[in-house]
């Protein structure tokens, strides 16, 4: 009996997974406000019935993408902004994370950035939420280093926003410099070191 089981839900991680791939590709082309259910299900080959089984809404369907574009990203983030030693690191390898996870992912990526500012009201607190945790999460980071010796709790997380709204920006340069030469890429890394390199100025000359 525990073996049918796990064939079955083996089956409906699969076709619930299928289902996020499918909007995902869907989603390229158009926003998640306009995405009927009938041509997820229809990308799928299964029956309309079949998408309430795994999702109450095309929502809640977006709210899953959004956990699948930016769950996994919390410790690759903390790691970078923590096992850097000087800020010039610190800022290679967040440029170089972006770079990296949007050639990986370029349609989360899109995806993103398109709902954040969507007409899908659950989704865009979705992201908010995330982008929330991020900021705590690098605000934790932030706190170990010397320089944040005397910072508030407010300032810092201030800080940490403002690092992640850059590393937004980043990866939608880098998306947009998806098909483009080495040479534009390099520049989109350059621009962004220095943008983030700016910041970093700024908190050594911070007096709250």
């Amino acid at each position: 009996m525990s073996h049918t089981l796990g064939i079955r839900q083996a089956q409906k991680q699969k076709t619930r997974q299928a289902l996020l791939d499918a909007a995902l590709g869907l989603l390229g082309e158009q926003s998640l406000s306009s995405l009927g259910l009938r041509e997820v299900t229809r990308e799928v080959g299964v029956a309309p019935t079949a998408f309430y089984r795994h999702f109450r809404s095309t929502a809640d369907l977006g709210v899953a993408l959004v956990e699948e574009a930016l769950g996994s990203l919390h410790p690759m983030i903390a790691d970078t902004v923590s096992a850097a030693d000087d800020s010039d690191e610190r800022i290679a390898r967040a440029v170089d994370l972006i770079a990296r996870h949007v050639d990986t992912y370029p349609a989360h990526v899109r995806f993103i950035a398109r709902e954040r500012h969507g007409g899908v009201q659950p989704v865009r607190e979705a992201i908010r939420d995330q982008l929330a945790r991020f900021a705590e999460e690098v605000k934790v980071e932030l706190a170990k280093h010397p320089e944040s010796a005397g910072w508030s709790d407010g300032d810092l997380l201030m800080l940490a926003a403002l690092y992640v709204d850059q590393m937004l920006m980043t990866a939608s340069l880098f998306l947009e410099a998806l098909e483009a030469s080495d040479d534009e890429r390099d520049r989109v890394a350059r621009v962004a070191s220095r943008q983030m390199r700016l910041i970093s100025i700024g908190r050594r000359h911070w007096l709250g």
